[in-house]
């Protein structure tokens, strides 16, 4: 998730930079600006809070809910196979008196195997549950920004910028706050068509 809102931050970053230097060349040329394009005081801008975007989008909480479950059903598994083990090693112990020495070094490889074995498994576990999440992440990164650019589009908007805790934007005004209205468009549009979300998640 942090890398997700470290993509956003640098888009904002981008923007207030082009902003900046949009406003700079009209404040030296405003005659110039008007003909080759839109004056930086004429452009309509607005701002989301991409956390709340981001975890109030329904596709994004349902794909967390299946991945927290995944997790959940192979966390279960791995469990069940460590306590297996774990059994194995008991018995093991227990017997070990009644052993020779070369079924004694026979079992004591089998069981380092096994555990090598064990730890593998968790291991590929936990990268496949890792994938899953950014995969997820990538997936609703853009999702959010398709949806940002009909929502310019409709609402007449020039610039819309992503607000986050410590990226670029120390201060905006509530009135160009529109991350509810977003939230609200985004919902609605994944509601309407939620296979079409499904299959590009898949796709990608």
């Amino acid at each position: 998730m942090e890398k997700f809102f470290i993509r956003f931050a640098v888009f904002a970053l981008v923007a207030i930079v082009v902003f900046s230097c949009a406003k700079k060349s009209d404040s030296t040329g405003a005659e110039s600006s008007s003909k080759e394009g839109v004056a930086a005081v004429d452009l309509k801008i607005a701002y989301v809070h991409t956390d709340s975007v981001i975890n109030k989008y329904d596709f994004f909480k349902k794909k967390s809910e299946e991945i927290t479950e995944k997790g959940k059903k192979l966390d279960s598994d791995l469990q069940a196979r460590a306590k297996g083990f774990e059994q194995e090693v008991a018995m093991f112990q227990q017997a070990g008196g009644n052993m020779t020495q070369n079924q004694i070094r026979s079992k004591q490889d089998e069981l380092m195997q096994k555990e090598q074995n064990l730890i593998s498994y968790r291991n590929n576990l936990m990268q496949e549950l890792s994938t899953d999440e950014s995969s997820l992440l990538n997936e609703v990164y853009l999702q959010v920004q398709e949806y940002m650019k009909e929502y310019a589009k409709e609402n007449k908007i020039d610039l819309i910028l992503s607000h986050t805790r410590g990226g670029a934007i120390w201060y905006a005004t509530d009135a160009i706050d529109v991350t509810g209205s977003v939230v609200e468009g985004l919902n609605k549009k994944y509601k309407a068509n939620p296979a079409a979300a499904d299959s590009k998640a898949k796709k990608n």
